[in-house]
Order: structure tokens, then sequence, then C-alpha cells
């Protein structure tokens, strides 16, 4: 969707809403009073009026009153249990679609190692003698491929693979989750899957024929995974499809269940890999012990497609998919000429999809642009160290405790699993003390509250304790304790997400996650070789370094926290309605949607 048309649906969504409350409750007092648009909002305005902030007071300290109820739940308590959208429909398939894709990211590594080794020592020059063919090593004890040439191939074939994927999917990302919110979340999971796929199946074709597929084929792959999105959209959009069939007050739950889906899979995934392939090596050797795992990850993808089809009911109604439809078209017949696709490439720009997060016009507010940008660049430095700082972990301890592959799949397995233990645990616990049984305690449907970021903050401290704990400790005995404080960061990220959507119209989700994706796909280049440079620069001097970096960065994310404020959502209706107006007004308010 056209990044250009944020600030009318901005404005036409407040409008709307005050609108039709005001009309609401002058119809019930039986006077009529002209309606007056509101517009931009000043720096120094509060970001809700006194009166709503009042009303909203007067509802949470009456005893007796009821929570303001949501707008999808009208919307979606008519549809029968079979076809009613819920995460507890998706999740279970999408755990398995992260098994597949934690289990496939080892062995996957080590097949390209070794079809590199292979095609290294198959041009037969001088320089490139085979250790193994040569006399002085009779009993084959010598491994051909512990081999700086064959290290340094593999490094730069995983670089530019990293690379392919991440441009192509800064690009694509965006597009994907604009999508999603005119043709439903389903379709496009199913695309983002399938590129997954493909990338596998060339993988699979290059091991099993070397000969006849070159192994420059998975670098294809990784085109085909960054064309469609790669996993990071898969994630955009399993929050999308959240969002859509959750309330806001229960939405960062619901996306900590998401990451907890993930970080299992990261945490199972390559334990199980690895068990399969030490059975079933001695019987079928090497190669095709690995290509097992590449089987049963294309039986969890294709199954996984099967439920999205057959199983899982679509979150984003027919009747919304129409309504953005029907927006984008009359968007693109307001530009006229300019919409067509020759002059749509002519004005291309890489960060237009950014425009997201900053709406202008009517409807909007310096502190919401405020809090969106903030929360994204936060979001996104998170995002980046995840994706930094495992490499460079890895590295560390083998170089520094001589860890091998087993004591290093046990600090990730402690870590991952305390990390889910945090998401699965005690974010639902606390949201549920905090917020009550339903939900909804304390808390208004617009923007992100005090709790919120309180959460976000506290997660990010976590992370910083972690990562200086990383720089102290020098006994691997006490390695995994920093390990362990840093996954409790882990409530950040889920938080994060349901923040930024809580900004937002909720057509508007699958754009704003398109426009994370986009930040994601960027930071998924250029973390990594920031942190991965500073390492390398440091390792003769002082090796700790990067993670007294990778602390001070999660400083800066702290400090854009607090300059968060809540409740930075555009302006919420300038009237007070009583329980039964308010519950009436949106009873009506989404049989009209339905209707529209």
């Amino acid at each position: 969707m056209d990044p250009n048309s944020n600030d009318s649906t901005f404005a036409a969504d407040a409008d709307a809403d005050q609108q039709f409350q005001t009309h609401e409750n002058n119809r019930r007092r039986g006077i009529v009073r002209p309606h007056r648009a509101s517009g931009s909002a000043d720096e120094n305005a509060p970001l809700l009026s006194n009166e709503a902030s009042n009303g909203r007071q007067s509802l949470l300290n009456d005893t007796s009153s009821e929570a303001v109820e949501w707008f999808g739940t009208a919307e979606l308590q008519g549809l029968p249990w079979w076809n009613r959208p819920s995460i507890y429909w998706l999740l279970p398939p999408f755990l398995l679609f992260t098994l597949a894709f934690g289990g496939i990211v080892i062995p996957k590594l080590n097949l390209i190692y070794n079809l590199l080794c292979d095609d290294y020592y198959a041009s037969r020059s001088p320089e490139n003698q085979d250790p193994i063919s040569s006399p002085m090593d009779p009993g084959n004890r010598y491994d051909r491929c512990q081999n700086p040439d064959v290290a340094s191939r593999s490094s730069l074939f995983l670089l530019y693979g990293s690379l392919i994927s991440g441009i192509i999917a800064a690009f694509t990302s965006p597009k994907i989750g604009a999508m999603s919110d005119l043709y439903g979340r389903k379709k496009l999971m199913v695309f983002t899957t399938c590129g997954l796929l493909v990338s596998e199946l060339l993988t699979i074709l290059a091991a099993k024929y070397p000969q006849t597929v070159d192994v420059n084929w998975i670098l294809v792959g990784y085109a085909i995974d960054g064309l469609c999105g790669t996993f990071i959209v898969g994630m955009a959009l399993a929050h999308s499809y959240a969002t859509d069939c959750t309330s806001p007050q229960k939405r960062n739950v619901a996306f900590g269940y998401f990451h907890a889906c993930l970080f299992t899979g990261i945490a199972v995934g390559p334990v199980l890999a690895g068990y399969i392939i030490k059975q079933r090596e001695p019987i079928v050797g090497k190669t095709e012990a690995v290509l097992i795992i590449f089987y049963l990850a294309l039986g969890a993808h294709t199954l996984f497609i099967f439920f999205l089809f057959f199983v899982i009911p679509e979150s984003l109604t027919e009747s919304r998919q129409q309504a953005a439809r029907e927006s984008r078209k009359k968007e693109l017949e307001r530009l006229g000429p300019s919409s067509d696709i020759i002059n749509r490439l002519r004005s291309i720009n890489f960060l237009s999809p950014l425009k997201i997060l900053y709406p202008t016009g009517p409807g909007s507010s310096p502190a919401l642009r405020r809090n969106l940008i903030l929360l994204a660049a936060t979001d996104t430095i998170m995002f980046s160290i995840a994706m930094s700082s495992m490499g460079v972990i890895t590295i560390y301890v083998r170089a520094h405790f001589n860890w091998q592959e087993w004591e290093t799949s046990k600090f990730v397995s402690v870590v991952n699993a305390s990390r889910v233990l945090s998401l699965l645990v005690i974010l639902p616990l606390i949201t549920r003390i905090v917020r009550g049984r339903s939900g909804t305690s304390g808390q208004s449907n617009s923007g992100s509250d005090t709790f919120d970021l309180s959460i976000i903050r506290i997660a990010i401290l976590f992370d910083m304790l972690g990562y200086l704990g990383f720089s102290l400790v020098t006994k691997a005995d006490l390695f995994t304790i920093p390990g362990v404080i840093a996954s409790l960061g882990g409530m950040g990220s889920p938080t994060l997400g349901s923040a930024l959507t809580k900004h937002i119209p909720p057509d508007r989700v699958g754009q704003l996650l398109g426009a994370t994706g986009l930040l994601h796909a960027m930071s998924r280049v250029v973390g990594p070789a920031i942190f991965n440079g500073i390492y390398s620069a440091t390792t003769r001097s002082f090796d700790r370094t990067v993670f007294i970096c990778l602390t001070a960065t999660f400083g800066l994310a702290f400090c854009c926290s607090w300059f968060v404020k809540p409740h930075g959502m555009y302006p919420a209706p300038q009237t007070s309605p009583s329980k039964s107006n308010r519950s009436h007004s949106l009873s009506q308010r989404s049989k009209t949607r339905r209707l529209n």
C-alpha cells in the first residue's frame, strides 16, 4: 500500500471516531451541535485532552463500570468457533515452522562448508593438493577441510548469501506487509514459506548432485528467500495475524508467545537435528544423514502451508480487505497518471515505506511521530544486537574456553530456555497481575501505556546487565549466568511490537510491520558487519571490547525508551460517554464497518 496515504488515513480515522461518538451522544440528549474536526496537535499539548482523560479516569475509578470494549470483539464474536481467528490456531503449526527453521541452521552451514571444501580441492591445482590422497597421511587422520583458504571461502560465501537475501528483503518486506492489508495474512504467509521451501530444495540438489548442480545455486536460494521476505517477514506476518484478533491490552502477551515459539525452535531444533545426524550417519553416511534434516524441514514447511490453507481461519475479514482495496483504488485514482508503473519506478524511494513512522496532517501530532520513531529505533537496535551477538559469542567462547559443539549447544539451549520461560510464564503473569483477568484493566485503547513502557525499559536493563556480565566474566563455568540474565530481556521485543501497533489504525498494521521488516533487513546486514568488525579489530588487544560496545548500544536504546510518552495515538474522541452510550456506540460502529 502506498505510504503517502498515511495522512488521510489518520485524519479520516480520527474524524470518523469523533463524529460518530459526538453524533451518538447528541442524538440521545436530543441536541444537535455542529462538529469541528480536530487538527494537528501542538507539541506542548497533552496527548489526550483533559476532558477525555478525566472521562477515562472516572470510568476506571468506578468499580461498577466495565472496561472499554475493543472494536474487534463484536466483529469476531459473531463468527462460528471453527472460523473465528485466534492466535491459538496459528501457534502450534508456527512452532513446527520454527523448529524446522532452527533445525537446519547448523547443518546448512556445515553442508556449505563441506561443499566449498570439495570444490576447492576439485581444481587439482598444485597449490590445492588433497592431503588425504597424499602418502604423508596414509591413515586419513587429517581433516582436509581444516584449511584457512577453505574457511575464508566459506566466510565470504555466507557473507554473500546474507547480503543478497538482506538487500532484496529490504525492498520486498514493506511491499509484502502492505499487501497483507489488502489480501489477508494467510496468503502472504504461504508466499513467504514457499521462499524457504525453494531455498531448501536448491540446497538439497547442490548437496545430492554436486557434479551437476554447482554450489553457487545455493546463492540463488538466498535470493529467492529474500524475494519472499525471509523469515523476518514470516514473523512480522504472524504478529499481524495476532494484531487482528487480539485486543491491544493483551497484544504484548500474544507477541510473546510467538517469540517463545521462535526461541524454542532455535533451542530445540539444533539439538534434534544433531541427534538425528548422529544416529543416522553410521548407516547412510554423513551427507545423506544431513540431508534427512532438510527432508524433514521440507515436510514441516509443507505441513505449515497445509494448515494455512485448510485449517487456520483468516484473521482479516473480507469486508476489511475490501475496504483496504477500495482505499488503495481511490488513492491511485487521486494520483492519476503518476500512479502507473513506469512513473512509480522513476520515483522509487527505497525508504518511502518508513513514512508510516512519520504521519502528518490532521489526526496526527508531534508526540505520535516521536513515539513511532523512538519505538521503531529501539526495536531496530535490539534486533540488530540479537542478529550480531550470537556469532561473536560463538567465536569468543571457542577462542577463550575452547568450547566445542556440545558445550556451545548447552549454552544456547539454557539461554533460550530461560528466554522461553520469561515469555511464556513471567510476562503473562505480570500482565495478569497488572491488568487483571480481562487484560483491559487500567488501560485505554489508544497508544502504549505506562505498563508497556515499563516492560520495555526493564527488558533493556536486563540486556545491558547481561552483556556487561559477558565483558566481566573470565571463567567458563560462570559465562552462562550473564546469558540467562540477558535472556530476560526477551520480553522487550514482543512488547515493542505490540506498542507500535497501538499507535496506528488497524488497516495499517501490515504496512507498519512491513516498515519494521525493512529496518530489520537493513540491521541484519549492518549490525553483524559493525560488531564482527569490532571483534576482528580488537582480537589481539582486548577482545571483550565488542561486549562493551554492545552494552553501550543497549544503553542508547534505554535512553530512547525514556522519551516515549504513554497514549500517543491520534487524538481520542473529545467526549466522555456513559457506559451504555460507549457500548452502544462501539456496537453500532462495528455493524457499520461490517456493512461497509
